[in-house]
């Protein structure tokens, strides 16, 4: 096994320190959120991103992430991103124009106040790249979380404080073959989080498992509120079951895997449990609408149907995480993560 990346707890910033760490539990857990397609096309798609920086009408560079520097004479501007990603064989592409990233950061030391916590500066960063996006001095294709509004500050924090209030902790835990594979905890502190936490320090205190995470998830989470603190949200599934997850589109995906214990989520706050139990509903209405579809008298139940779903809709309300936010978060993560 690697050795831990951190002997101590080591303070990184004023506010967060990470601990429990080694590079391979950290590397499984960024392996989780790295963009994939599905299983049949994962080994051919594209790959690697075709970076343009371009000034005057022309190109003035042109690398590939992949297969390094190509001759920036070959590609008149303007050309649309999509055709370059086509050309270069590209997941994504993003073009810059001369000065683009200095203007960034102008802008953002600009807005940036002394006191603002990581969620204030993440908010004013996403918002001063979108002003770039609009003014086209930044382009990217795909556009893959087009229409999605940046959340404020004040939404953010109502989010996080719907999920995991002051002084409780949540965790996610990531099992392969009955072991835990990774784990990240974090323990909230006033407007964040002071604990990232790996799994190495949880793994002693879990004790003898059985090799079924649905048993063995109550080890970990009673190791995580001996090691931070009262537990507010704790999410446990297979690595495989979690990846395919985190990129499957069908209505009601999460509501089966919660249903059927694929995934366990315990505890679990009223907002996500709503969510998974709208997600439920959504399709089961679906698949409702399907069948209505094939016969003329039960299509004259779809008003019923949508006044049903409606209602559906309206009992979420604002507790449900997505309302909150104005947008679905898993619907985002699935559009970043899927190719």
């Amino acid at each position: 096994m690697a050795p831990p990346l951190y002997t101590r707890p080591t303070l990184l910033t004023v506010d967060v320190r990470y601990e429990g760490w080694t590079t391979e539990s950290w590397m499984r857990f960024l392996s989780l959120w790295k963009p994939r397609a599905e299983p049949a096309l994962e080994a051919t798609r594209a790959r690697g991103a075709t970076i343009v920086v371009h000034s005057g009408g022309r190109v003035r560079k042109l690398l590939h992430t992949h297969t390094g520097r190509k001759d920036p004479r070959d590609v008149a501007w303007p050309t649309p991103l999509s055709e370059l990603a086509e050309r270069y064989q590209s997941s994504w592409v993003l073009s810059l124009e001369t000065g683009a990233l200095e203007e960034l950061m102008e802008r953002f030391g600009a807005r940036v106040r002394r006191g603002d916590d990581l969620i204030d500066q993440s908010v004013t960063l996403v918002n001063v790249i979108d002003e770039l996006l609009e003014e086209k001095k930044i382009e990217r294709w795909p556009r893959r979380l087009q229409g999605v509004p940046p959340p404020s500050s004040a939404v953010l924090r109502r989010a996080l404080d719907s999920l995991c209030p002051d002084e409780h902790a949540m965790t996610l835990g990531v099992f392969k073959r009955g072991e835990l594979w990774t784990a990240l905890s974090a323990r909230r502190r006033g407007t964040g989080f002071d604990v990232i936490a790996g799994p190495e320090e949880l793994r002693p205190l879990m004790g003898l498992i059985s090799g079924d995470y649905r048993r063995d998830y109550r080890h970990l989470a009673r190791a995580v509120e001996e090691k931070l603190g009262p537990l507010a949200f704790g999410c446990y599934a297979d690595v495989d079951t979690l990846e395919r997850l985190l990129v499957d589109t069908r209505p009601g995906a999460w509501g089966r895997a919660y249903a059927v214990r694929d995934v366990v989520v315990s505890p679990i706050p009223t907002g996500i449990g709503l969510a998974i139990g709208f997600d439920g509903a959504r399709a089961a209405f679906e698949g409702f609408r399907a069948l209505t579809g094939r016969s003329a008298a039960l299509r004259a139940l779809d008003p019923v149907f949508d006044v049903v779903r409606r209602k559906v809709g309206d009992a979420v309300g604002d507790r449900d995480v997505a309302h909150v936010l104005g947008f679905d978060p898993l619907g985002a993560l699935r559009a970043l993560l899927k190719r």
